[in-house]
C-alpha cells in the first residue's frame, strides 16, 4: 500500500483534470439510475388498463421519509412531482409515451456524454503521471555514476522505464473510475428483480449488427494509430538504449541536459498519439450503447401500442432485461478485477522507484567551485580506488603531476588499471582515497559540468548516434556554424570521406555508427573533441583496433589534437611513446616506472622494457 500511495503522488498536477472525471463519474452514475427510476415507474403507470393515471414521480419520497425530513423538503418534493406530472401526462396516452421515450433518448445521451468525459479526463490524469515518471527515471539514470551502469543490463533500465511505467497507469483507473463508478452503478441495479423471456432476448438482437459493425469499423482506426503508437514507442527505446549505451559520452560531454530535452520530446510525442487513441478507443462503448438504446426506444414505443391496443406486451419486461444486461454486469466484471490491477501497478512500481530512490554517489558539494581554464598542473595525491562490489584496490596511493602541456602516455598490462586512472579524472569515478586537483582545486568541489567541459574524451570503442554526420560532430551543441565544423573534420583527416557520401555532413550514420568504418568513426569522435576545443585530452587506446591505413589517418588527427594541449594517453603504438613528455607505468595498480622513452629502456630488468619487446617494437 506504501508503494501504491506514492504512487498516486504524481497525479498531483493533474487534480484539475482528476477533478473534472470524479464529477463526470458521479453524473454518469446517477443518470444511469435515473434512466431505470424515471423510465420503468412511467411506462407502469402510462400502461396501466384504463384511462391515465397520475401517480407519483420515481422522485418522490415515502411517508416515513417524509416525517424524518423538514417540511420544506416535502413541499418541493411535492411541487417537483405535480410539475412533472403534469408535463408528462398532458395530453392522450400516445402523447405521453413519446414524451418518455423522448425522455429516456435524452437521459442516455446525457450519461453517455458523461461517461466519455470522465475516461478522456481520466486518461490525461494516466497518460500525463506516466510521462512525469518516465521522464523523472530517465532525469535521474543521468545522474547516476558510471558503477550503476556496470552492474545493470541495459535491457533491464529500458523495461522498467518503458514496460513497467505503463503498468503503473492502471492503478489510476481502478481507484478513481473503478470504485467510485461501479459500486454506485451496481447499487442502482442491485436490487430490480430481473425477469426475461426467450423472444423479447432474440428480438433485442437486432442491435448486434450495428455494434458489430461500429466496433469493427473503430478497431480499423485504432489499428492504424496503435501501429504510429509502437513507432513512437521505439523512438522513445531508441533514444533511451542509445543514451544508455553512450552515456561516458554524454557524461564527458555534459549534455545530460541535451539529452533530457530529446527524451521529453519523444514523451510528449507519444503522451499526444496515445491521448487521441484514447479519444477513439472510449467513443466505442457509448456509440453502441446508444445505438442499442435507440434500438430500445424503439422497442419501447412498439411494445407500448401493443400494451395500449391488445395488452400483450409488457414494457417493464423489456427495459428489466435491457438493463439487467448492458448496466448490471459490466461493472461487476470491473470490479473483479480491480485488485488484481492495483497489486500489478505496485509491483512495477517497485521497480521504477528502486531506481529513482538510487542515489548519485557523484554529485556536486553543496557550495562547488566554478573552473572555467586550466591554468598549471594536475595532481594526483595519495590516489588509491577499488570498485563499491570489490574491496580489492585497483589502484594504489599514485602521486604524479602533469603539467600544462604535458603529454603523459600511460602503459602497462592488461588490468593494470589504466583505464581506471583517466576514468577519475572526469569524475566517472571518485578516488576511494586521496586528491586528484586540478590548478590546486580539488575535482570534488568542482562543478561537475566545469569539469567535464575542460576535457576532450576519445575511447576505443567510438559512440556516435543515430543522427546526421553533422550533428555527431556538433553533438548537443547550437553554436557552430558548418564551416567550424568542416574545420573540425579537417583537421580530424575527416573531411575527404564526408565529402564521398551523397549527403555529405548530413549522411545518417546509423545507430553507434555502423553504417561506416571503424576508423571513420574515429575520426569523427577525434573532430568532435577538436569542435569544443578542451584543454585537457584524454585517449584510451584510440587506435588500438583499426587497420593500418586508417591508424595512420587517425593517427595524424591524433597529433594535431594533442597539439599544445594536455594530453593523459593509453598508449598502443610507438609513436605516441616516443612523442609523449613522460611515460608512467602500471602494474597491478600501482606506479612502478616514470620517464621517457630512452631512459626506461635502459632498465634491462623494469617491466616497460618488456613491455616493449612484446607490444611496442615496430
Amino acid at each position: 500500500m506504501k508503494t501504491y500511495l506514492r504512487t498516486l503522488t504524481y497525479i498531483k498536477p493533474y487534480w484539475k483534470h482528476l477533478t473534472t472525471s470524479i464529477f463526470c463519474t458521479i453524473l454518469f452514475a446517477l443518470l444511469n439510475g435515473a434512466s431505470v427510476y424515471l423510465t420503468i415507474p412511467l411506462l407502469d403507470t402510462l400502461f396501466q388498463e384504463g384511462n391515465a393515471v397520475k401517480t407519483e414521480s420515481p422522485a418522490s419520497l415515502t411517508d416515513k421519509t417524509k416525517e424524518a425530513l423538514p417540511g420544506w423538503v416535502d413541499n418541493v418534493e411535492k411541487v417537483v412531482s405535480d410539475s412533472f406530472n403534469n408535463f408528462i401526462f398532458s395530453g392522450t396516452k400516445t402523447d405521453a409515451l413519446l414524451k418518455i421515450c423522448v425522455l429516456v433518448l435524452f437521459a442516455f445521451l446525457a450519461k453517455n456524454l458523461f461517461g466519455y468525459l470522465q475516461a478522456y479526463f481520466l486518461a490525461v490524469v494516466e497518460q500525463g503521471m506516466i510521462k512525469d515518471i518516465r521522464n523523472q527515471a530517465y532525469v535521474h539514470l543521468h545522474k547516476l555514476p558510471m558503477s550503476f551502469f556496470k552492474n545493470e543490463k541495459t535491457g533491464n533500465l529500458i523495461s522498467r522505464i518503458i514496460n513497467d511505467v505503463n503498468v503503473i497507469q492502471n492503478s489510476v483507473s481502478a481507484v478513481f473510475l473503478n470504485l467510485i463508478r461501479e459500486p454506485l452503478t451496481i447499487l442502482v441495479f442491485l436490487g430490480i428483480a430481473l425477469s426475461i423471456s426467450w423472444h423479447l432476448t432474440l428480438f433485442s438482437l437486432v442491435v448486434l449488427p450495428f455494434s458489430i459493425g461500429i466496433i469493427s469499423w473503430i478497431g480499423l482506426i485504432l489499428r492504424k494509430h496503435s501501429g504510429m503508437l509502437q513507432e513512437k514507442m521505439s523512438d522513445i527505446t531508441n533514444v533511451l538504449h542509445e543514451t544508455i549505451s553512450g552515456v561516458k559520452i554524454v557524461k564527458a560531454f555534459g549534455m545530460e541536459e541535451y539529452e533530457n530535452k530529446k527524451f521529453k520530446k519523444e514523451t510528449q510525442g507519444f503522451f499526444k498519439l496515445i491521448l487521441r487513441i484514447v479519444r477513439i478507443r472510449n467513443s466505442a462503448s457509448p456509440i453502441t450503447e446508444f445505438l442499442s438504446v435507440i434500438v430500445g426506444i424503439f422497442l419501447i414505443y412498439y411494445g407500448g401500442r401493443l400494451v395500449l391496443e391488445d395488452g400483450t406486451l409488457k414494457a417493464s419486461e423489456f427495459l428489466t432485461f435491457l438493463f439487467a444486461i448492458f448496466q448490471l454486469m459490466p461493472p461487476i466484471k470491473e470490479l473483479s478485477s480491480v485488485n488484481n490491477r492495483m497489486q500489478e501497478s505496485s509491483a512495477a512500481a517497485d521497480r521504477v522507484f528502486e531506481i529513482l530512490d538510487t542515489k548519485p554517489t557523484i554529485k556536486n558539494v553543496e557550495n562547488p567551485k566554478t573552473l572555467k581554464h586550466f591554468d598549471n598542473k594536475v595532481d594526483f595525491i595519495n590516489v588509491s580506488f577499488h570498485y563499491d562490489d570489490s574491496d580489492e584496490l585497483v589502484l594504489q596511493n599514485l602521486n604524479f603531476t602533469v603539467n600544462k602541456g604535458e603529454i603523459v602516455a600511460i602503459v602497462g598490462s592488461s588490468g593494470s588499471g589504466k583505464t581506471t586512472l583517466v576514468d577519475l579524472l572526469p569524475r566517472f569515478f571518485d578516488p576511494t582515497s586521496g586528491q586528484i586537483l586540478i590548478d590546486g582545486i580539488d575535482t570534488k568541489e568542482v562543478y561537475i559540468e566545469d569539469l567535464r567541459k575542460l576535457m576532450g574524451i576519445v575511447t576505443q570503442e567510438t559512440v556516435l548516434f543515430n543522427d546526421s554526420i553533422r550533428n555527431n560532430i556538433a553533438y548537443g551543441l547550437d553554436g557552430f556554424s558548418l564551416d567550424k565544423i568542416i574545420e573540425a573534420a579537417k583537421a580530424a583527416n575527416a573531411h575527404n570521406f564526408i565529402m564521398d557520401f551523397p549527403k555529405g555532413y548530413d549522411t545518417i550514420v546509423g545507430e553507434r555508427g555502423a553504417k561506416i568504418s571503424g576508423g571513420q568513426r574515429q575520426r569523427l569522435s577525434i573532430a568532435r573533441a577538436l569542435l569544443v576545443n578542451p584543454p585537457i585530452m584524454i585517449f584510451d587506446e584510440a587506435t588500438s583496433a583499426l587497420d593500418s591505413e586508417s591508424e595512420i589517418l587517425v593517427q595524424e588527427a591524433i597529433d594535431r589534437l594533442m597539439y599544445d594541449r594536455t594530453t593523459f594517453v593509453i598508449a598502443h603504438r610507438l609513436s605516441t611513446i616516443r612523442n609523449a613528455s613522460r611515460i608512467i607505468v602500471l602494474d597491478k595498480g600501482k606506479i612502478v616506472q616514470q620517464g621517457k622513452h630512452e631512459e626506461l629502456l635502459t632498465d634491462e630488468q623494469g617491466i616497460y622494457k618488456r613491455l616493449y619487446e612484446l607490444q611496442f617494437r615496430d
